[in-house]
């Protein structure tokens, strides 16, 4: 991880947890049936943010370690799960976890992998990794298939500051295989959704780190652009973005 992605949402905590979309349910039972992870599994959660995708697998009864650099988000996660006895909170990167040699079942990263150093990541999960351990990259991927979605898209690349760049669909699947290379990974997508009146919808826009904040000078041309495609689709006073759920799961070898 860079220092720029560690530090990017320190001042977006609040709207990151009210309005990023939580993950399907659907995930746990996929990978307890096809990858046998029973709950008795430790899982570290690396790039955990304010621990959207640590509450998923502690909901299904797993314990899991929440590693991640950004202390703002660290803090916001202990408060928000620290009452669960399976909860752990770490300081640590991708590439420097801080966790115990062979001391994991699984690793998961939700909307985090892009971040990071996939070389070092690599070599960093092997180390940590039980021998056959797992790796579950997930992915919430924004659809911008309906009309609606496509001029949500063009807007964010009007005023997004570096979205081209910082985008997590720069990761494709030849990244994924390499990283998992020699081992083969498997992809299953999950549907998911959110639906906001406009409040919600600013919410969600302001929680993206490559989006200008209220003390920006192009918070309110963007707020303002919104506005006028909330006002054109909207139905009922709300409005629905849609996700391909990608989880990415595979071994990585020793």
């Amino acid at each position: 991880m860079t220092t720029n992605s560690t530090s990017r949402f320190s001042k977006r905590v609040n709207n990151y947890v009210k309005y990023r979309p939580g993950y399907p349910t659907l995930i746990i039972d996929f990978l307890q049936q096809d990858f046998n992870l029973t709950t008795d599994k430790l899982i570290a959660d690396i790039g955990a943010g304010t621990g959207i995708s640590t509450q998923l697998f502690l909901d299904a009864g797993y314990r899991v370690i929440a590693v991640e650099p950004n202390q703002p988000m660290r803090d916001k996660a202990i408060e928000l799960l620290g009452n669960w006895p399976g909860f752990k909170a770490q300081n640590g990167t991708a590439e420097e976890t801080g966790l115990a040699n062979g001391s994991i079942d699984a690793v998961i990263a939700g909307q985090a992998f892009h971040w990071f150093d996939a070389k070092k990541t690599k070599a960093e999960f092997e180390r940590i990794l039980k021998p056959g351990g797992m790796v579950a990259l997930i992915w919430n991927e924004r659809k911008t298939s309906s009309a609606f979605e496509k001029e949500y898209d063009e807007l964010i690349i009007k005023h997004g500051k570096d979205y081209a760049q910082v985008d997590h669909r720069n990761i494709d699947a030849e990244h994924i295989a390499k990283f998992f290379a020699p081992q083969p990974y498997r992809l299953e997508t999950f549907y998911n959704e959110q639906i906001f009146d406009f409040d919600g919808l600013k919410g969600r826009l302001s929680s993206s780190s490559y989006m200008p904040t209220i003390d920006d000078a192009g918070y309110q041309p963007m707020i303002t652009d919104l506005k006028a495609i909330f006002d054109k689709y909207q139905h009922k006073g709300l409005i629905t973005i849609q996700y391909d759920t990608n989880v990415y799961v595979g071994r990585v070898s020793h």
